[in-house]
């Protein structure tokens, strides 16, 4: 598998990436576990990326790709390419993705299933790189849920701090610094914990993430 290849000006639609793992028990969600079992944290995982390229799929993009850490499953629609995730830590796997990209592309990651298409239009819209080089959407824990570059270049990621509660600032700080005009998404909420899970269900009732919750909550009160 190749890395995505991205339209080569800013006028050429965003290519859109999704940076994920394959849902295997023990692999994905462990912050779940517990009150969840691995299968179960795995479950929601899947629904979560589920849900996720289902919206994907809904979007303007020039392609569609899903970086992944692992094998494709029966949770990829058709329609989504699978690329495979580069070597290292966080840092490094999120800059090969953007590597291969010779111009705009979007990347966004697969623990915020209540994404909608409104809170990615702006990034995605025919003037969205029109005195822009970067969308940057924070998440509530500091982290970032999407980074979109008009020219990918892996140095703004390589050696900003991952999953600490300053990446999302330290990574913004990056960009800035690199003289990037920033535009922000809406800050969203990432599924670490039981507590975000039911909090971001609540946020998209009728997704697949939050069907497959309320059957596992279901299943523990019996």
């Amino acid at each position: 598998m190749n890395p995505p290849a991205c339209p080569g000006t800013r006028t050429a639609p965003t290519t859109l990436l999704v940076i994920a793992k394959e849902p295997l028990p023990g692999r994905v969600k462990t912050r779940l576990t517990p009150p969840f079992s691995p299968a179960e944290a795995a479950q929601l995982a899947e629904a979560s990326l589920g849900d996720t390229l289902r919206t994907v799929l809904a979007l303007p993009a020039g392609r569609r790709a899903v970086v992944l850490d692992g094998a494709p499953g029966p949770w990829l629609p058709p329609g989504i390419e699978v690329v495979a995730q580069g070597a290292g830590g966080l840092d490094e796997r999120l800059a090969a993705a953007f590597a291969g990209c010779t111009g705009p592309a979007l990347l966004i990651g697969m623990d915020t299933p209540q994404i909608s298409a409104a809170d990615l239009a702006p990034a995605l819209s025919p003037g969205a790189w029109d005195g822009c080089d970067a969308w940057f959407g924070p998440a509530e824990d500091g982290g970032f849920w999407a980074l979109g570059l008009a020219d990918p270049d892996p140095e703004l990621l390589r050696g900003v701090p991952m999953s600490v509660p300053e990446t999302g600032a330290v990574q913004r700080r990056r960009l800035v610094d690199a003289g990037l005009a920033v535009r922000d998404l809406p800050r969203l909420r990432d599924v670490d914990t039981a507590a975000d899970a039911v909090e971001v269900a609540a946020l998209a009732p009728h997704g697949r993430f939050a069907a497959v919750l309320a059957g596992l909550t279901r299943a523990a009160a019996r």
